[in-house]
């Protein structure tokens, strides 16, 4: 396998399980169907398995991640191989304890997550009363000496609001601040009409950014993700299909991306069958859209190919049904209609009805 696709990130998936029901979501809408099929030593051993294909990030998220009552011992094994370890957290539930024998155990950093600046509107999003003890985590997180990353993911309903996120990552010291815009798959998809901005929307919160990112120059990392609608080309999706990122989910499968088992045609093997350097270099859904060959015009002849990849394989499923199309994000799609066209009906007032994933049952409050 050439350097071309060589892993550095392993995003383990450990449930599907959340307390929180964020309309959001990127996890797939049949998530209830999926179980936490690895054990402690089947993720030790893809952790081991990782490192030596020469992952040096991990990424353990979820779902909640701290649903998981082996936890510890995951961090533990990570440090162990010196995987730079994360970990992507409601902060729901998690006691200060815990938080602290994480990081005598040797994890590196925690991010977690706001929906919004206010109790009533995060809460709405979130789908659960959580904002509160959000902050008290955050405040635990630097308190214990972690670096703190708070993520905000942003739509129409708190856009508006990014010079107030700003001011609360000041109050939290967060190290880094990420502005995600939201991407349109999972449960985002199902609440699109709901969720996304218009442009002016989007420009006054980008302005007002860039304003935070200039001002914390040296203090904090501020990073804006645009979303793939308002963009003229798509962002190369995880790096590319299957070039630097691996994606195991709760029941052991191997993926270039979050949502790669969603597609219709490709098979994708479990780590408790395959060593996982095997399931990276020879499967075929792997290489389904590795390199050029795959990709029609105007990918083809494109002189950003190499740069975008195309786009996410995803979002060209979701919305046109065919996984090999170019995304439609990109201006250049002959499908680029269906991305105008959502972006004319966020022109018109919404009720901000949302749809809401279900708790699965079996969470613990």
């Amino acid at each position: 396998m050439s350097d071309a696709y060589r892993p550095y990130t392993l995003v383990a998936e450990l449930t599907y399980r959340c307390p929180l029901r964020c309309v959001y979501c990127s996890n797939p809408l049949d998530y209830a169907r999926h179980t936490d099929g690895l054990a402690t030593a089947d993720w030790l051993r893809v952790f081991r398995e990782a490192e030596e294909l020469g992952v040096v990030q991990l990424h353990l998220t979820g779902g909640e991640p701290l649903l998981r009552d082996d936890l510890e011992a995951l961090i533990e094994g990570a440090r162990a191989l010196d995987l730079y370890t994360n970990l992507i957290t409601s902060g729901i539930p998690l006691g200060r304890e815990r938080l602290a024998r994480f990081r005598s155990l040797g994890l590196d950093n925690v991010q977690v997550s706001v929906q919004d600046v206010a109790a009533s509107s995060s809460d709405r999003i979130a789908g659960s009363r959580a904002f509160e003890r959000k902050l008290e985590v955050a405040r635990w997180v630097k308190e214990l000496g972690f670096p703190l990353t708070l993520n905000v993911v942003l739509h129409r309903e708190n856009l508006d609001h990014v010079e107030q996120i700003v001011a609360l990552a000041e109050t939290l010291s967060a190290d880094r601040l990420e502005l995600a815009n939201t991407q349109y798959v999972g449960w985002a998809l199902t609440n699109r009409r709901a969720l996304l901005p218009t442009a002016a929307e989007l420009d006054r919160a980008r302005r007002a950014s860039a304003a935070a990112h200039a001002r914390l120059r040296g203090k904090m990392e501020i990073l804006f993700v645009m979303p793939d609608y308002y963009s003229e080309f798509p962002k190369a999706c995880m790096d590319g299909w299957g070039r630097r990122f691996i994606v195991v989910s709760p029941d052991g499968l191997a993926l270039p991306c979050h949502a790669a088992h969603t597609l219709p045609g490709l098979s994708f093997e479990n780590v408790k069958d395959r060593h996982l350097e095997a399931i990276w270099g020879q499967s075929g859904a792997f290489n389904a859209f590795r390199g050029e060959a795959w990709m029609p015009e105007p990918c083809r002849s494109c002189e950003r190919r190499a740069l975008d990849f195309g786009g996410c394989r995803c979002q060209a499923y979701l919305l046109t049904k065919n996984a090999a199309a170019t995304d439609p994000a990109c201006s250049l799609s002959p499908d680029h209609g269906l991305i105008e066209a959502a972006r004319q009906e966020a022109l018109s007032a919404h009720s901000g009805d949302f749809e809401y994933r279900a708790p699965r049952p079996g969470v613990r409050k």
